[in-house]
């Protein structure tokens, strides 16, 4: 068992600190009683609120949605600080904070479920419908946390959407950013269908003299059709994907106990 968290007495405060710093349980917690009971028996122990710094690429999905589920049971205020990366399954721990903060630097991410799994046709038939079902209970902790729309988000984790802190903060994944005085968001953007919405205007033509058309010859000049430009998603990756080492291949039984722990 290979711990990555960290329990810590703040001095100046006097307020428990958990830092994570690093992947979630590279190990999944799946088959594994002792690592989980360890984590929930320390933070047992912690009264009062709760500071939660966050630097970590992702990990296993099963054992983020069990700590979020267990800082959202916490009985003092949780506070997340995202002060590195929070990608991938880290995101969902993020969402766990009665107020969750990011550091102007620091940057978030949010993209589709993945496994490997092995077997046959029917097997693999199985696994797709698994990971649509955990993509699901994971936008049920982006939902709660931002407000934005099921399809918002779903479309934003098919994308592998990269967020700075402006942007997170816009959307409403995180209530404010670090060492700034400035709490109110940055006015989000319409998106590209609603600026389609609306007909595009264009100026009165004028009908054509019939004098003038016999004059000119039979050819016809080719004008470009008017457009609406709207903006481009700009958000390109800062880096490639995340990819920690391929995980073993996990049966298809073992997925589909594990979905059970989402719901």
């Amino acid at each position: 068992m290979k711990k990555f968290w960290n329990f810590v007495k703040n001095e100046d405060t006097s307020e428990t600190e958990l830092l994570f710093n690093g992947p979630i349980s590279e190990d999944t917690w799946w088959g594994d009683e002792v690592t989980p009971a360890l984590f929930r028996d320390e933070l047992s122990k912690v009264s009062g609120n709760l500071t939660v710094w966050l630097n970590s690429p992702g990990g296993d999905v099963f054992a983020a949605s069990q700590i979020y589920s267990m800082l959202k049971n916490h009985k003092g205020k949780v506070t997340v600080k995202i002060d590195g990366i929070a990608a991938s399954a880290a995101s969902v721990v993020a969402m766990a904070g009665d107020e969750t903060l990011i550091a102007p630097t620091a940057m978030m991410m949010i993209h589709d479920p993945s496994t490997v799994a092995t077997g046959n046709k029917a097997d693999m038939e199985k696994a797709i419908e698994l990971l649509e079902e955990v993509k699901e209970s994971i936008i049920n902790a982006y939902e709660t946390k931002s407000h934005l729309s099921r399809n918002k988000i779903a479309k934003l984790m098919s994308d592998e959407t990269w967020l700075n802190a402006k942007k997170a903060l816009q959307l409403g994944f995180v209530d404010g950013i670090l060492f700034t005085d400035k709490k109110d968001k940055p006015q989000a953007e319409p998106d590209e269908e609603e600026e389609n919405d609306e007909p595009l205007k264009t100026e009165p033509t004028e009908e054509p003299d019939e004098n003038e058309e016999e004059q000119k010859p039979d050819k016809q000049r080719k004008t470009p059709d008017s457009m609406i430009y709207s903006p481009s998603k700009t958000t390109a990756s800062l880096m490639q994907k995340i990819s920690a080492s391929a995980p073993k291949g996990v049966p298809i039984n073992q997925l589909d106990k594990r979905l059970a722990l989402l719901k």
